[in-house]
């Protein structure tokens, strides 16, 4: 690991993924969306709150939550009041079979 990577962004690279950062300020909000991609979310940083309307749930993660959202997933996101950094890595649609929320120390 090198003195800039977070330990979570190491996991991440140690799985063969390739993690971008992303952060935002406390309260922003993300409407909800799709996209055409996989997508692996980790919280380095702060909370988010990722809410999945089709099955009317809301996912709360901190600090080493990752999210797991496959493509064409909708949600959308309100970040806590201390903002959030994540780590964010996508994959080929089709390479995650569903939504699935491992909190810190879980994966």
């Amino acid at each position: 690991m090198s003195d800039s990577e977070s330990k979570p962004e190491a996991r991440l690279r140690a799985e063969g993924l390739d993690p971008s950062a992303w952060s935002n300020g406390p309260g922003e909000r993300y409407d909800a969306h799709v996209h055409g991609y996989d997508k692996v979310i980790v919280v380095d940083t702060g909370s988010i709150a990722f809410g999945l309307p089709e099955w009317n749930e809301v996912v709360d993660l901190v600090a080493g939550d990752r999210l797991e959202l496959p493509a064409a997933t909708r949600h959308d996101a309100v970040v806590g009041p201390l903002g959030v950094r994540c780590l964010e890595a996508h994959l080929p649609a089709g390479s995650l079979r569903a939504v699935v929320h491992r909190p810190a120390g879980g994966w």
